[in-house]
């Protein structure tokens, strides 16, 4: 097997690292136990399915020696072993390889989602609220944490904008497909013709950097305060709670104004702008790497139109892998596993395909 001495080596390194883990000395230098138990759950999966693999790798090479038994019912039962592990051991060489690839530093990031009503006025800050709803119902099935931290609500009940930090397990490898347009085609509550309309709302999904991996100077911002105020303009409070964060050198404002405190807002400010400042970086290390290595990196462009909500025939459809199920409502519920797992698919199935190309 192409891969073989990758898994080989990717399975002694494990050894190791479970071997350190017992050792009494790292044990108790706590920073150096969680880089190695972190490196060792790294490897976890990929050997798991290694020695799944090398096990029904045995029992094929038994079915396969058992084939020239004279008992016609031995040779009916290793054939029916060889009939199943053959498609089994196919399909763990494809998981073992898109295992193999590099991975995405910022899969196992928590992010920044921010959702915009777009074309369509009240209607798509309906849209935009409901997608908000969708992935709050997504992330509680995931157990995932989902905190506000600046929104803007509309005249109707929906949002003008929203953004929330969303902490758990591999946040972003799962939403990172999500950023875009995405469009929706329903009659909406104020249209008296029963005429159907399509608005918009577009989604960015931010991986959320740390202090570490980007560096604010104080001398870089402007921190302005100022009253926070609600829908239309309307006086909430009368102290100086809300802020404004300038970042000099990008030209990035960021302001919050859902704590009464001026400190909590000012530290979600902050989280905000540094994803932002993240997602600008990363935008210009993959501008300075070839198109090829891009299309590898493929995150989302958030002025693509990604997927269309169709409300009359309770249907769903992504474009970008050709995806349609005729389970809207169940969607709108946070049920994106269908949706969310084909796009994972998709492109590792592509990320595969451009490795072996280049091998």
């Amino acid at each position: 097997m192409e891969y073989q001495k990758r898994l080989q080596e990717s399975e002694r390194r494990f050894e190791e690292l479970t071997a350190q883990m017992a050792d009494p000395a790292i044990i108790n230098d706590q920073s150096q136990y969680r880089k190695i138990a972190k490196a060792h759950n790294d490897l976890a999966e990929v050997v798991g399915k290694y020695r799944e693999w090398q096990i029904a790798s045995k029992q094929l090479e038994e079915s396969r020696a058992m084939l020239s038994e004279t008992d016609p019912d031995l040779r009916q039962m290793a054939q029916d072993d060889v009939l199943k592990l053959e498609p089994r051991m196919a399909q763990l060489e494809e998981e073992m390889k898109i295992l193999l690839l590099p991975k995405d530093p910022n899969d196992e990031k928590n992010v920044v989602l921010e959702i915009r009503a777009g074309t369509g006025g009240d209607e798509a800050a309906l849209f935009a609220g409901e997608l908000f709803r969708m992935y709050s119902r997504y992330a509680e099935t995931l157990g995932w944490k989902v905190e506000v931290l600046e929104s803007s609500p509309s005249n109707l009940g929906g949002v003008k904008e929203i953004v929330a930090a969303i902490q758990g397990h591999k946040v972003y490898s799962k939403l990172k497909y999500e950023s875009g347009v995405h469009r929706v085609q329903r009659v909406p509550a104020t249209e008296t013709q029963g005429r159907i309309h399509t608005s918009a709302a577009t989604v960015a999904v931010l991986p959320e950097a740390d202090e570490i991996d980007i560096k604010i100077e104080a001398k870089d911002l402007r921190i302005d305060t100022f009253c926070s105020s609600g829908p239309g303009g309307q006086s909430v409070n009368t102290t100086y709670s809300a802020v404004r964060i300038t970042h000099i050198p990008s030209g990035l404002v960021v302001s919050q104004q859902d704590e009464k405190s001026q400190i909590k807002n000012r530290a979600k400010a902050m989280r905000v702008l540094r994803a932002r400042l993240y997602e600008m970086e990363l935008e210009k290390q993959q501008a300075a790497i070839g198109a090829e290595r891009r299309g590898q990196i493929k995150t989302g462009d958030r002025s693509e139109k990604i997927r269309t909500y169709n409300y009359p025939q309770n249907r769903v459809t992504d474009h970008r892998i050709g995806l349609t199920l005729h389970q809207l409502s169940e969607v709108m519920e946070g049920k994106l596993g269908a949706l969310v797992d084909g796009l994972v698919s998709h492109y590792e199935a592509e990320r595969l395909e451009q490795e072996l190309a280049g091998a």
